[in-house]
């Protein structure tokens, strides 16, 4: 399964001090869950063929290899903690995906 998480900072949150933390603490916790083949982040830039501002200003890309032991992954109080961080600085919208087409 692939988890796309779409956000953007809230109000106040800066923006250098958000990339650091995700650089240091939640990219290297969640890549080392036994439960993620990969974890990565983007920032967005654009939207293609448009002057428009992109609806999000970060995606987060989840691979999960096991959903079963995702759950017990983020239940740990280590995952607790950055979760709760992470929601702290960002306004999220998680969408679960299952690919059609390899």
């Amino acid at each position: 399964m692939r988890i796309f998480a779409l956000f953007n900072l809230k109000p106040g949150v800066d923006e250098a001090a958000y990339t650091e933390w995700a650089k240091t603490v939640d990219l290297p916790t969640a890549n080392g869950l036994p439960s993620i083949d990969s974890f990565r982040l983007f920032k967005t830039t654009g939207l293609l063929g448009s002057d428009a501002k992109p609806p999000y200003s970060h995606i987060e890309v989840l691979d999960i290899a096991d959903m079963d032991q995702f759950g017990r992954d983020v239940a740990t109080e280590a995952m607790q903690a950055v979760a709760a961080a992470f929601q702290g600085m960002v306004d999220v919208t998680f969408i679960t995906t299952d690919e059609i087409v390899a």
